[in-house]
């Protein structure tokens, strides 16, 4: 063999046989497949549309930048002290018997303890400023007076409920909000247990069945968010999304209107045929919503009990709509009679005699 031909890979420069070229090749090919299905992504956490979801942007770049102090040291280091220490440099000293450093030992405990310290402060204080149960209060809201939206989110299999009380209407897997006015959600569950998120807006809340959980969000600028439920509860999960509609505070209120003159209304067995389990429910509307139905739901797996809210003792007719209600189900469905019968037992459970029915949440 010719020093012509060996004189280059022994040099160090770069091997152009076959074998190697087609190595190179299939590693680009391989860094190109990984970077297309990345290409049609966004980061909704980094794209925030609301004050709670810029802070929650920032606590996030913070603990982010923060970890980067551990993480980029550790591999500059590792790094060095791999090419430092390598067999061939005989330069490096060599201390087999070596044990203990003071400077290394303060430099590996006092990083650390600096960075959870200021973790800690830092988690102390937005854990209290984003607060979900705390209420916001908008700048524009203040001066126009405006109160807060009230929207009571039920989480259903596998669909989601948006009640507006005191609009009297409702929605399926479609949520219309007005841009900086203050939104109050409460949240609760048919059954599973799911967690209502929309990622631009910020903060996730768990909805669970038999209890009430609140969640304070705002919407800073107008258009169309996704929304989701981030905890996996079955069969149905992968179709429980809504969109998040942003309007101005005009267009809000036409909305309202013409949701308002629906001839759909959300009474007891609207509701019972609507929390059937299904998938892929399309978005509905709904108007005269049945009053006390939020509280009815939140309270139909507890039972009476002492100290209840106002809102609580005020359901029990709804509450009692429902169940009376499920009593008439048969295989999912309510016909005109079923409905006929429904109405004439009200005036007896209003009266507090129990109709001849067997109480029952489901056959």
């Amino acid at each position: 063999m010719s020093m012509h031909n060996v004189l280059p890979t022994e040099r160090g420069r770069a091997d152009t046989t076959p074998v190697a070229r087609w190595r190179m090749w299939c590693a680009r090919v391989a860094a190109a497949m990984a970077v297309v299905p990345m290409s049609g992504c966004t980061l909704e956490l980094l794209d925030p549309k609301g004050s709670v979801g810029e802070q929650e942007k920032h606590l996030i770049l913070i603990a982010m930048g923060v970890m980067l102090l551990v993480v980029i040291p550790v591999i500059v280091l590792t790094l060095v002290f791999f090419w430092r220490y390598r067999e061939t440099n005989t330069a490096a000293t060599y201390s087999p018997k070596w044990a203990h450093s003071t400077k290394i030992e303060v430099v590996v405990w006092s990083i650390p303890v600096v960075i959870v310290v200021a973790l800690a402060v830092m988690i102390w204080e937005t854990t209290h400023k984003l607060d979900p149960y705390r209420a916001i209060e908008s700048v524009s809201s203040i001066k126009s007076g405006e109160p807060p939206v009230r929207v009571e989110v039920v989480a259903l299999n596998w669909k989601w409920l948006f009640i507006y009380p005191d609009y009297h209407v409702a929605t399926v897997n479609k949520l219309v909000l007005p841009v900086d006015t203050p939104v109050e959600f409460k949240l609760t569950a048919e059954s599973l247990m799911n967690a209502f998120f929309i990622p631009q807006l910020g903060s996730m809340v768990y909805a669970m069945s038999g209890m009430q959980t609140k969640l304070h969000l705002i919407a800073n600028e107008t258009g169309t968010y996704a929304g989701m439920s981030s905890a996996y509860s079955g069969a149905g999960f992968s179709d429980m999304h809504f969109k998040a509609h942003v309007t101005s505070r005009g267009d809000f209120d036409k909305w309202v209107r013409e949701a308002q003159a629906v001839p759909d209304a959300l009474d007891a067995p609207t509701y019972v045929k609507l929390e059937q389990p299904g998938t892929g429910a399309p978005v509905a509307i709904y108007a005269n919503v049945m009053p006390g139905l939020f509280d009815a739901i939140v309270g139909k797996y507890m039972g009476p009990m002492d100290g209840t809210s106002q809102g609580m003792r005020g359901a029990g007719s709804a509450l009692d709509d429902i169940i009376a209600a499920a009593n008439c189900r048969v295989d999912g469905q309510l016909g005109p009679l079923d409905r006929r019968a429904l109405l004439a037992q009200r005036p007896e459970r209003e009266a507090g005699v129990q109709p001849a029915a067997p109480r029952a949440l489901t056959e």
